[in-house]
């Protein structure tokens, strides 16, 4: 019995198995060959050169350039994003004028999803293009305000500067990226049991106490997802940029790492070496994914 038992879920889970080994570890197989060949993308011809590429890219100055502005990106944007949705979430679902046991938050708080929301549903490139009129050194409206309110002396080519380039790019990530996470926190405290916050209250915690001890504690599943997601998205990051700045910005100010992998395989044809920076890529995310499991691990709520 237990023998054709296993065998009925085996024979389910064959075709699923074979279909998730072709294309998706089969690409992965490929990756890493083709990372140690020299091919050029547009023959059959892949010379394998073993770890050259690797040792080549280890020497990389505009690689390694490139990796340091995602590592800004990967620090900055979570926490800024993350922190702007936890406040809102938490001053639109808990802030209500009955205090923390008003579920339904503050008045309008349908709205105001719909409102925070709105921007991650804007199309990327669209973003893109809107924000590169918007940060006009000539007919920008940032420029435009500053000139209004007597701030003459801020004005400049922001997409042209190599100090604040990089800056103008990720104030742009983080307007794309916080109404998806102030979504998913709302629900997330809307899920926590009304009862815990008349505990709360009557053992007399404030609002302070309340989120840091509950509230925080009680959503913190979806923070350290959300943290992982948005991280690995950092590292990416290539359809905003490559709309923004196509070039890197200036003096590859805000080139990331695929945007390099970009150049070198379609503008230079070394698709050999591109792979091997994908492949250093995706080993970044797999580091990055144990060091955040590992550094945000909690003990588990239930409730």
């Amino acid at each position: 019995m237990g023998y054709g038992k296993y065998r009925f879920i085996a024979s389910f889970l064959a075709l699923p198995l074979l279909l998730y080994v072709v294309f998706v570890v089969s690409p992965y197989v490929q990756a890493f060959y083709i990372s140690m060949t020299d091919w050029r993308g547009f023959s059959a011809n892949q010379k394998f050169i073993g770890l050259d590429n690797f040792v080549e890219l280890a020497g990389d100055q505009l690689f390694w350039k490139a990796m340091w502005h995602n590592l800004l990106l990967l620090i900055i944007v979570p926490v800024v994003t993350l922190g702007i949705a936890l406040f809102l979430a938490t001053m639109t679902s808990l802030g209500g004028r009955r205090g923390l046991l008003a579920r339904g938050g503050v008045r309008g708080s349908r709205f105001y999803q719909v409102v925070f929301f709105f921007p991650h549903v804007v199309p990327v490139v669209l973003a893109g293009v809107l924000f590169t009129f918007f940060y006009n050194p000539e007919a920008g409206l940032l420029n435009a305000l500053l000139r209004v309110i007597g701030l003459d002396w801020a004005v400049r080519p922001w997409l042209g500067d190599t100090t604040f380039a990089l800056p103008a790019l990720t104030v742009v990530l983080i307007w794309g990226a916080v109404g998806f996470y102030y979504v998913l926190f709302s629900a997330a405290m809307k899920s926590v049991p009304t009862d815990v916050f008349e505990a709360a209250t009557l053992d007399g915690a404030g609002r302070m106490r309340t989120f840091f001890s509950i509230t925080l504690p009680m959503i913190w599943d979806s923070i350290q997802v959300s943290y992982i997601y948005l991280g690995i998205t950092m590292l990416d990051g290539f359809t905003l940029f490559q709309a923004m700045l196509p070039e890197g910005g200036p003096d590859n100010s805000t080139l990331i790492v695929s945007q390099y992998l970009y150049r070198k395989a379609f503008v230079e044809g070394r698709f050999g070496y591109a792979t091997a920076i994908g492949v250093a890529l995706c080993l970044v995310f797999i580091v990055l994914a144990v060091v955040a499991l590992r550094a945000t691990r909690r003990e588990r709520i239930e409730f």
